[in-house]
Parts: structure tokens; C-alpha cells; sequence
């Protein structure tokens, strides 16, 4: 990886499309998998859980409903969601253009 590709300035990284959420690697290796999510408002990501691979969401802008466990909650700009290992989760709806800064450790398929 160059240098240059260390620093990412992540609101200029986000690619939408009015499909679907769009993914956005970020950075990528054996051990870390960092990345975007960038959702239109009303798109989602299906409800899902990583076994052995923990998982955070931190919310860049917009807003959105996610689901962590058995619960439902609202996030905006500033606020970190967290999905250990097993605990389902995922985005139930984006409110309005949203950007999400996604990690997870093991990168998936690790």
C-alpha cells in the first residue's frame, strides 16, 4: 500500500447509487477489513451476524435505524454501533443520505 493511501479524507470516498447500499473498501488485509457503507435514504443491509469477526458502525453523516441484538435504534453523525461476534445486526432504513465507517476484525473469509 503507498503512502499516500495511509490518510483518506472518508466523506470524499463515498460513491452512492440509488439501487442499493454501496460498499466502498477502505482498506483491506488478513486481519482488518475497514471500509464504507453508503446508503440512500430509505436502502438498507439485510440483518446479518459475523461468528469469530467483531464489527463496529460509525456513523459518518445522515441518519439511519439499526438493529443490534433484538433492539431498534436511531444513530446519526458522531454515534458508534457495536456488533460482537454472534450478535446479529445491520440498517433497517436510512432516514436520509448516510455514510457509515464500517471495521471489522478478522477481515471476513480470514
Amino acid at each position: 500500500m503507498a503512502t499516500q493511501d495511509l490518510i483518506q479524507h472518508v466523506p470524499a470516498r463515498a460513491a452512492f447509487t440509488s439501487a442499493k447500499m454501496t460498499k466502498v473498501d477502505c482498506f483491506r488485509s488478513d486481519r482488518l477489513l475497514v471500509g464504507l457503507n453508503c446508503f440512500e435514504p430509505g436502502q438498507e443491509q439485510r440483518v446479518h451476524a459475523h461468528d469469530g469477526t467483531d464489527k463496529f458502525y460509525f456513523v459518518v453523516t445522515g441518519k439511519a435505524s439499526f438493529v443490534i441484538g433484538d433492539r431498534s435504534v436511531e444513530a446519526g453523525a458522531g454515534d458508534l454501533i457495536l456488533a460482537p461476534a454472534g450478535v446479529p445486526h445491520g440498517v433497517e432504513r436510512a432516514l436520509e443520505r448516510t455514510v457509515v465507517l464500517v471495521a471489522m476484525a478478522p477481515a471476513p473469509g480470514s
